[in-house]
């Protein structure tokens, strides 16, 4: 097989925000990366369990289905809230922190913790919920 010659030719690019759900323009994408950072927790857990699906739906009081969806990433039918209730249902707590960051081209952050106190969902305001 030919090697390919090197070009110089220039490759434009954009260098994202931290949040791929903003650079694609969803909707409230702070949530959306919420829900996915939460749901990637879910994932491992379950992957690391070597749970099947059925047996992961079972534990978590979920249709197959749902699982099946959760799992490869399509979690619009899930809130955030919903989501910290199937960790605490795989034994798991966690808290998730979502304020202002330092960074000027990155306005909000989410933090996701080991849960130290009751579970709770800090917003940038400090409202509990």
């Amino acid at each position: 097989m030919p090697a390919k010659e090197m070009t110089n030719e220039k490759i434009e690019y954009e260098i994202g925000s931290g949040n791929v759900f903003k650079d694609l323009e969803i909707p409230n994408p702070e949530e959306y990366l919420a829900k996915a950072r939460l749901a990637g927790i879910i994932y491992d857990i379950i992957a690391e369990r070597k749970l099947k699906h059925g047996k992961a739906a079972k534990q978590l009081d979920m249709s197959k289905s749902e699982i099946t969806a959760l799992l490869n990433g399509r979690f619009d039918d899930f809130s955030v809230k919903r989501l910290f209730g199937l960790l605490r249902k795989l034994d798991r707590d966690k808290e998730l922190k979502i304020s202002k960051s330092t960074q000027p081209e990155t306005k909000w952050k989410a933090t996701l913790r080991k849960r130290t106190s009751k579970p709770r969902l800090v917003l940038s305001n400090r409202k509990e919920i």
